[in-house]
Parts: C-alpha cells; structure tokens; sequence
C-alpha cells in the first residue's frame, strides 16, 4: 500500500533509538523525510547516515528536550530548513522509577518534563506550521501504565495519563484545523532499552519468560517495527477519518482476558 508519505517532512523526538528508531526507518523506507530531534548526536547522525545509506532523506537536530527554550529552538532549526512541518511523533521519555515512596517533588517535576512537558512544547512549536500542511497529523506513543498501573513509577505513570489525555484533547481542538490526533500505547516492546533493563534483574532469564507467557496474541514481545507500521500509518492519509483514538498495538495484553492466559 502506498501512505503517500512522500516527500513528507515528519519530526520524531527521540528518533535515534529503540521505537523511534524504528519509526525513522519505516517513515524513510515510505518516502518521507524523518526528522530526528534528541540529545545525542552520535546517534542521531549515525541513523541520519544509515537511512541516507539506503537511499532515503533524512535531518537530525540536537536538542535537550527537558529545557523548554531547546524545544523552540529544535523546531525553529526544522522550520529554517525546509518551512515545512507535516507530522509530529512524540516519543522521547524514559521509565524512570520515581514512585510514591521513593521519589519527592523534584524528581517527579523532573520526570514530567523527561516525559510529557516536550510532548506539549513540541506541539506548541510546530502547530503553526502543521496548521498549512495537508492532511498534517501527530501521534504521541503513550504506555500501559496509564492504564495499569506498573508500581514505583508514579511519575512515568501520570505522564503517560497525561500523554493520552492530550491525544484526546488535541484532537478536539484542531478539528478546524484538520489535524488529526492519536495515540499509539505500548506495553511489552523489545527494545536496547528493555533489554537492558532486564538484564537488570534476577534470574533474568525466567523473568523475561514469564512476561511473555502472559502475551496473549504469540506469546511473545512487541517489535519496535510492529509499533513503527501503525505509527505511520497513523501519520499518512490513508487514516484520515481516524483520530482522538488510542491504540494498542500489544497482542492483546492490556485488554483481553487474563483466564486465556496458560499458568506456570
């Protein structure tokens, strides 16, 4: 199918790594120029380097998107180079563990800018621009935990609540303009990031294997690239009646029921 993305100038805060690496190359692989916004520029450029590898386009800016003046001035640089702004993936952020009992004021402020104020800014920055494109769209990947819950993690937790409540908000409010907006939810999605993280733990091995038990749909992980697909889907005319929605692209683990699920 072709998403007539072509030629598309498409942002994607933390592009450079696990999902929105992953969101880069698919949006490439479709025609359209990804634009990486975050805070390594190894990185960034080393995925810039990769899709221009295999005959794609694509821009990075450098930016710390925790200082709100790095948000402007990332979108300011996107505006000068090619004064055009067709789509916006908000995806930076990190589970950070800043919960109820361990945590305290600052680090939770500091974890809602990790994690949702740049989604806001973001927006902010670019809506002029999205306001003259056609058919322009944002998609913000949200996480289960606003809806489960995960413990320890208040913070993550009410960002991403916070991330789905603007999904919904936005689309309401940029209904005049055509903009459409949606949210793409994860939950058990094998990235470095995963990956590291579980390595963390105890018999990690035995851990990973319980949490895909309970994966109804292959019992398995998510791919970054089965994320990417709806991703862009949602980004290109080819859902242009879809919007305001959130959408689970998990195998069914947030919401089928938990009696299909085989026991140890």
């Amino acid at each position: 199918m072709n998403l007539e993305l072509t030629d598309k100038v498409i942002i994607v805060s933390g592009g450079a790594r696990g999902i929105g690496k992953a969101i880069v190359t698919t949006l490439a692989k479709e025609g359209a120029i990804p634009v990486i916004i975050g805070h390594h520029v190894n990185d960034n450029e080393a995925v810039v380097a990769e899709v221009k590898a295999t005959g794609g386009d694509a821009f990075q800016v450098t930016a710390e998107l925790t200082i709100p003046e790095e948000c402007k001035l990332a979108i300011d640089t996107v505006i000068a180079k090619y004064g055009r702004i067709d789509g916006l993936v908000n995806n930076a952020g990190v589970n950070d563990g800043v919960g109820l009992e361990k945590g305290d004021y600052v680090q939770f402020m500091q974890s809602l800018h990790r994690n949702l104020v740049h989604y806001y800014l973001l927006a902010h920055y670019a809506l002029p621009l999205l306001k003259l494109a056609e058919g322009a769209a944002i998609v913000n990947i949200s996480s289960k935990t606003a809806e489960t819950g995960q413990g320890n993690t208040s913070a993550y937790a009410a960002a991403n609540g916070g991330r789905n409540s603007l999904t919904r908000e936005w689309a309401v409010e940029l209904l005049p303009y055509g903009i459409r907006a949606n949210a793409v939810i994860v939950s058990e999605c094998w990235t470095p990031m995963y990956e590291s993280w579980i390595s963390t733990l105890p018999d990690s091995e035995r851990k990973l294997k319980s949490i895909t038990r309970k994966i109804p749909l292959g019992k398995r992980m998510t791919t970054p690239e089965e994320i990417a697909n709806m991703v862009v889907f949602l980004l290109s005319p080819r859902s242009s009646h879809t919007t305001g929605q959130l959408m689970h692209v998990d195998g069914g683990y947030v919401h089928l029921d938990r009696a299909i699920i085989a026991e140890d």
